[in-house]
């Protein structure tokens, strides 16, 4: 019996040990590949997003017709567009089950949705920088607390900002008083910051107001 008492106890104590050593390694390899299927949670990315690549212009389709209606059909499709006018926006940024449908940021990471490029007209500003740049700490060491505000207004620290008129609809359940967010530049849109909600993991376009 003893012999048998005593084989027992070895037994669940490797079996203790295994499963220790398993859990271990899985929590392990999450936190090194930054748990690449989450969003938010406290996470902040540890740089912001890279300059997006240039869009090549995808071939015009011959259609067929003479040249001068072959140059009236592409003189349309390459027409400036008229100021004020936003393209329409039916991008859906959910790229898993239960990422959020807004731009966000993967915590491993992956910065989703920050991909249109210098050349995005939403983003077009004819003053960029009137009212400064932002002179407070940018980057996963500044967390800052909202303060109060809205999307057309808000501030922390005595800074004041305000969201580009494109995201408005990507902002729609912050925390206007006490989320927190950090600040990181904008590689691509002239003009404009982008802020990162650390509670929802995602982020919106913002320009700086002064204080």
């Amino acid at each position: 019996m003893r012999k048998i008492a005593g084989l027992l106890a070895v037994t669940l104590l490797f079996s203790v040990c295994a499963f220790a050593q398993h859990n271990g390694q899985e929590r392990g390899g999450e936190k090194g590949r930054g748990g690449g299927q989450k969003v938010g949670g406290g996470y902040i990315p540890a740089r912001g997003p890279a300059p997006a690549r240039a869009q090549k212009p995808a071939p015009r389709e011959n259609r067929g017709g003479t040249p001068a209606q072959a140059q009236q059909s592409g003189a349309r499709e390459n027409r400036p567009q008229a100021r004020g006018e936003q393209p329409a926006q039916n991008r859906n940024y959910r790229d898993q089950a239960g990422h959020p449908d807004a731009p966000h940021v993967h915590t491993n990471g992956q910065w989703v949705g920050h991909d249109s490029g210098r050349d995005d007209p939403r983003y077009h500003l004819d003053h960029p920088w009137e009212h400064g740049h932002f002179s407070g700490g940018i980057g996963r060491s500044h967390v800052y607390r909202l303060e109060g505000g809205g999307r057309d207004r808000f501030w922390f620290g005595g800074f004041y900002f305000s969201v580009a008129q494109p995201d408005y609809d990507y902002c729609n359940d912050w925390l206007w008083d006490t989320d927190q967010i950090v600040i990181y530049a904008d590689p691509d849109h002239v003009g404009w910051y982008l802020a990162y909600n650390v509670r929802l993991g995602t982020y919106i376009h913002v320009m700086f107001l002064g204080r």
